[in-house]
């Protein structure tokens, strides 16, 4: 199924994305940043698709497997600390 349209909607948090065979899927945001993001990279990262590409973000969801997109995008290398 391919998604024709989507939409973030800042109200609810919730991206609606409308599905080729009819169906309307709700993606909540919020709750799927906490299950996966796993730092602040992530998150903006996940916050740029949703504002930007909001049918990126839902094919991501719908795909199922957003680690491997996350780890790709969102290396955390930390402070390096001179003394």
């Amino acid at each position: 199924m391919n998604i024709t349209f989507a939409k973030y909607d800042m109200d609810t948090g919730y991206v609606y994305a409308k599905l080729s065979d009819g169906n309307i899927v709700l993606i909540d945001c919020t709750a799927y940043e906490r299950a996966y993001a796993e730092n602040m990279y992530q998150r903006s990262e996940l916050d740029y698709l949703i504002y930007n590409d909001p049918i990126g973000y839902a094919e991501l969801v719908m795909e199922g497997n957003p680690q491997a997109y996350l780890k790709a995008i969102g290396n955390y290398h930390g402070l390096n600390v001179l003394g």
